[in-house]
């Protein structure tokens, strides 16, 4: 973890709390999609039953979550995103 500059994440927005919910929205977009795609990988797991006692599969299953809990966190990645400038986001009081 390191110490984030928040005039850096002010400089898009103009607003810490604007950059905030950004933020939160975005680590929010991410962490669905990760667990979508977790969800989606240990789904080939359930439909072997009694199979699933074999110690392979039990492995497999292990070194799956194993790999998403190794991930940067959703938050994080929001942040570099954000810092990199690629997050797309509108005001929308402003489309008038």
């Amino acid at each position: 973890m390191r110490t984030l500059d928040l005039d850096e994440l002010t400089l898009q927005t103009a607003n810490i709390y604007e950059a905030a919910v950004i933020l939160s929205k975005r680590s929010r977009q991410i962490a669905a999609r990760e667990k979508t795609e977790l969800d989606d990988r240990l789904a080939y797991f359930e439909g072997f039953g009694s199979d699933v006692e074999n110690i392979r599969m039990q492995e497999e299953q292990a070194r799956v979550s194993l790999e998403f809990e190794v991930k940067p966190k959703p938050t994080e990645l929001a942040v570099n995103e954000m810092l990199e400038g690629e997050i797309y986001f509108r005001h929308p009081s402003e489309e008038d």
